[in-house]
């Protein structure tokens, strides 16, 4: 078996894959060493954070093109381990339109993740943003009379999305007493449990328990259901002051229908770790705006994110392997 990997990666796993698979015969190959060699013979893959590096998946190094090209070159390629929770990258349609299987790291940030979302609605909540911007000014503004705060308790958030991040922020909102509904896919999760747990719908009554939102919460994986969720149209139906957490991804919304009603007094305020097109432009209005809070699609970094991808990579890689034998 040869795997593909970054130098470093093999560097700390290479003596864990031989333990994680005893008597087969395995090659690991680094893609520094691929690509200089022109080789393009390899089984399997495994796309550490390392590899992608500061590209996006709009604009790419080229040192991450030519990674991606000896996964597309490579005609006996089987497998490929990825170390973020979305596939929808386009070497990964690609890939999976090849017939190789694409496993994700989904669930290895998911705290992480939840964190950040938790943090930009208390945040927002908490008005941090005019809070911040008085601060610049050296300006001394309390949030008194009518730039009170609501209390959180009670409010209604709409998680759109029930992996394993959406259900980790479930349980911390629920701590804060908010009642939640969560919107996706399955019609058969559909019920409301009336003991405090989540009221589960689906995509098709999405529109529906809009009116009623204090807080939309994205945390969904970008399918042709999801993308351009959240338009003029969806946006029309939020109360006036609800407010936008998007850690999904930036697709999910249409974004000129976004700064439209941010800037227009309909949408209360938003955390935004996603765009349309990564990087954002240094000329995009999001920027300006007081009532958004903006960070760089890294709502899942943290230093044991590189571990535990990893972990999961051995996993993965264990029971792939015993499948194709």
């Amino acid at each position: 078996m040869k795997i593909l990997m970054s130098d470093l990666a093999l560097q700390s796993l290479r003596s864990q894959i031989d333990a994680a698979l005893p008597g087969r015969v395995v090659e690991c190959v680094s893609f520094e060493d691929a690509i200089a060699s022109a080789r393009r013979d390899f089984d399997a893959a495994f796309v550490s954070r390392d590899v992608t590096g500061l590209s996006t998946k709009h604009e790419l190094a080229p040192s991450l093109k030519a990674c991606y090209q000896v996964l597309e070159e490579s005609a006996q390629l089987r497998w490929v381990h990825i170390h973020s929770a979305g596939a929808d990258r386009d070497v990964y349609v690609r890939l999976k339109a090849k017939g190789v299987q694409i496993a994700t790291s989904s669930g290895a940030n998911a705290e992480v993740v939840a964190q950040t979302a938790l943090a930009g609605l208390l945040a927002l909540s908490r008005k941090f943003p005019q809070l911040v911007h008085a601060m610049q000014e050296r300006k001394w503004a309390p949030l008194l009379g009518g730039e009170l705060p609501k209390d959180l308790a009670g409010q209604h958030v709409v998680l759109v999305g029930w992996g394993p991040i959406a259900q980790r922020l479930a349980q911390f909102l629920q701590m804060l007493s908010l009642h939640i509904t969560v919107v996706r896919q399955s019609p058969q999760a559909k019920h409301h449990n009336n003991s405090g747990q989540p009221q589960m719908i689906t995509f098709q009554e999405f529109e529906r328990v809009l009116p009623e939102t204090n807080w939309l919460v994205l945390l969904c994986p970008l399918t042709d259901t999801t993308r351009g969720l959240i338009n003029a149209k969806t946006l029309a139906l939020l109360p006036p002051g609800a407010g936008l957490i998007n850690v999904a991804r930036g697709e999910v919304i249409v974004e000129k229908d976004l700064i439209q009603s941010l800037s227009q007094g309909g949408l209360g305020s938003a955390f935004l770790d996603v765009f349309e097109h990564e990087p954002l432009s240094p000329n995009s209005p999001l920027w300006a705006l007081p009532n958004v809070m903006l960070t760089p699609h890294s709502a899942g970094f943290s230093a044991g994110n590189e571990l535990r991808v990893s972990q999961m990579f051995l996993q993965n890689l264990v029971t792939w392997s015993a499948h194709c034998q």
